[in-house]
């Protein structure tokens, strides 16, 4: 019998990740359980901070644009249906329906309470230090569909 072997490297498969979400969810449910709401948002806040310190610094120099460009980016990878409305100055984001929160039920998985703060903390410590903030405008738990506005701060 011939063996066949084959070579393939990450980068030759679609990029995937949506077990992550599941097993994210898990960990802020505990965290939440043991150490309370606030320990949830202190721990997205500083994985935020760090991880995406180089989105953060690319928005200060160089606008909202950059947000949106990695917005559309991450939404297209997880197949997730958005809208986007843009100015310079303001962006709202409107997501049908999240598509991790939807990956974990479809697969049985329990979405933490606190599991929409992986968006609605994540892009306030993200856009902390830039022009601008977010507020969320609507949120659906059971589907993850929400509207967040994107603007220039006043002040």
């Amino acid at each position: 019998m011939a063996v066949e072997t084959m070579t393939r490297r990450a980068s030759d498969n679609a990029y995937l990740h949506r077990d992550f979400h599941g097993a994210l969810s898990t960990g802020l449910a505990y965290l939440e359980s043991r150490h309370g709401p606030e320990a949830v948002r202190a721990y997205v806040t500083h994985f935020a901070r760090t991880y995406y310190a180089p989105l953060t610094h690319a928005i200060r120099d160089k606008g909202l644009g950059v947000l949106r460009d990695r917005l559309e980016t991450v939404y297209a990878q997880e197949g997730g249906r958005i809208r986007i409305s843009f100015t310079e100055d303001e962006m709202l984001l409107e997501v049908e329906e999240c598509p991790a929160v939807m990956h974990m039920r479809r697969a049985g998985y329990a979405v933490a309470p606190l599991f929409f703060e992986t968006s609605r903390t994540l892009y306030e410590a993200i856009l902390d230090g830039t022009p601008y903030a977010s507020e969320w405008l609507r949120h659906e738990p059971e589907t993850g569909r929400c509207a967040v506005r994107f603007f220039r701060r006043t002040s």
